[in-house]
C-alpha cells in the first residue's frame, strides 16, 4: 500500500521517514518530495509497505503523531486526479484560413 504523509517537518530526510515507518512493518521505500527549484522538501511524502495489514496499523499509529511541533497527516495515498491546465489537446484560435480558402 501506498501511504502519503503529509505536514512533515521540513527538515525530514527519506531515512527518517523510513525510521519513522520501520516500526510499523516492513518499508519497501520511502521518499520526501523535493521542491525541483529549491532542493528544499515540499513537507510530505510517501511510503509503501507492502503488506495492506501493516500498513493500516503505520496509518492508525501515526495519523496524528507529532514530529518536532508538527502533527503528521497519514492516510492510503490516493492516485494523482489529471490536471486540467494542461492543454495537450492542441485547441486554441489558429486562424481562419489553414491551407486554402473552404468557400
Amino acid at each position: 500500500m501506498d501511504i502519503y504523509v503529509g505536514n512533515l517537518p521540513y527538515s525530514t530526510t527519506d531515512d527518517d521517514l523510513r525510521g519513522l515507518f520501520a516500526a510499523h512493518g516492513e518499508v519497501a521505500s520511502a521518499r520526501v518530495v523535493i521542491d525541483r527549484m529549491t532542493g528544499r522538501s515540499k513537507g510530505f511524502g510517501f511510503v509503501e509497505i507492502a503488506d495492506r495489514a501493516q500498513a493500516q496499523q503505520a496509518i492508525d499509529a501515526l495519523n496524528g503523531y507529532e514530529v518536532e511541533g508538527r502533527k503528521l497527516r497519514v492516510n492510503e495515498s490516493q492516485p494523482k486526479p489529471p490536471r486540467e491546465d494542461r492543454g495537450g489537446g492542441g485547441g486554441g484560435f489558429r486562424g481562419r484560413d489553414r491551407g486554402g480558402s473552404r468557400w
